[in-house]
């Protein structure tokens, strides 16, 4: 039994007691194992409801963090009172390149809002340009090299580089592979490189069907005839069932909704999804 229970997103459960901000956090549990992917904007919000789902913190046996902005890696410090040093920690090669917002002309940091050396001196860091195996089952996808299709790009994100602004490349956006037994689980972030990018090398690294996509996808900032694409793409892999959150966008969720029907599944804070 593969477990998995959404603790932070924009949106949570209507009329619920649990808490949303704009990020997002899965807890993963295996029947021996409990993985966290990202922390949240705040670590207020995954804290409060982890409480109520009765998800222990301090079991958990490994972080993998998507990518470096501050609503999915916000909540590391507060993580840091529960969790043990030593901790396994996931992420990108590139994880540490600073990142930033323009506004008004002007750069703002996005990035990880506490230091590279206070997080260095707590976790076990595992940077890998390759997937990689988190526990058995669980995998990174790696860095999504072949991004032939649109990705899921800002025109304000940049980064720092040879002394000069640039368009931030996204390197380190990464998903979660999990395997179950109806097929494989693909578990994403954001996104940044693309939803239909990162299908296509989950598929072609791992070579067995995506059955279920869950989590953030970027669809947001998607142009009508990209979304469009997206769906087209979408209706050939043999019934893909998506649960779709975070940076989708209410437009394109809807879109999704009509044109996939109840293929489209709501995941907002306080969902458990449970697979074989």
């Amino acid at each position: 039994m593969l477990e998995i229970s959404c603790l932070v997103d924009n949106t949570a459960q209507q009329g619920s007691p649990f808490w949303a901000e704009h990020g997002l956090a899965f807890v993963i549990k295996t029947p021996d194992r409990q993985i966290l992917f990202d922390t949240g904007q705040s670590g207020v919000v995954l804290e409060h409801n982890a409480a109520l789902m009765g998800i222990e913190l301090n079991r958990t046996d490994a972080l993998v963090l998507s990518h470096a902005h501050f609503d999915h890696t916000g909540g590391l410090e507060r993580l840091m009172t529960h969790v043990f040093p030593g901790l396994p920690l996931f992420a990108n090669a590139d994880f540490f390149q600073e990142r930033f917002h323009t506004v008004n002309g002007q750069p703002e940091s996005i990035g990880i809002p506490i230091s590279r050396e206070k997080i260095t001196n707590f976790f076990d860091i595992h940077l890998e340009k390759m997937p990689a195996g988190v526990v058995p089952g669980i995998w990174t996808t790696g860095e999504i090299t072949d991004r032939s299709e649109f990705e899921g790009r800002s025109k304000h994100h940049v980064i720092r580089s040879k002394g000069e602004w640039q368009p931030d490349p996204y390197l380190d956006d990464l998903s979660l592979v999990l395997d179950t037994r109806e097929g494989l689980i693909l578990l994403c972030g954001c996104c940044h490189a693309g939803l239909l990018n990162t299908l296509a090398h989950v598929q072609k690294i791992f070579n067995r069907p995506v059955k279920t996509i869950i989590g953030g996808t970027h669809l947001i900032s998607a142009s009508t005839e990209n979304l469009k694409h997206s769906i087209d793409i979408l209706n050939k892999y043999d019934e893909i069932q998506l649960f779709p959150n975070h940076c989708t966008g209410e437009q394109a969720r809807l879109t999704l909704i009509s044109a996939l029907g109840g293929r489209v599944h709501s995941c907002p804070a306080g969902t458990v999804l449970k697979f074989e």
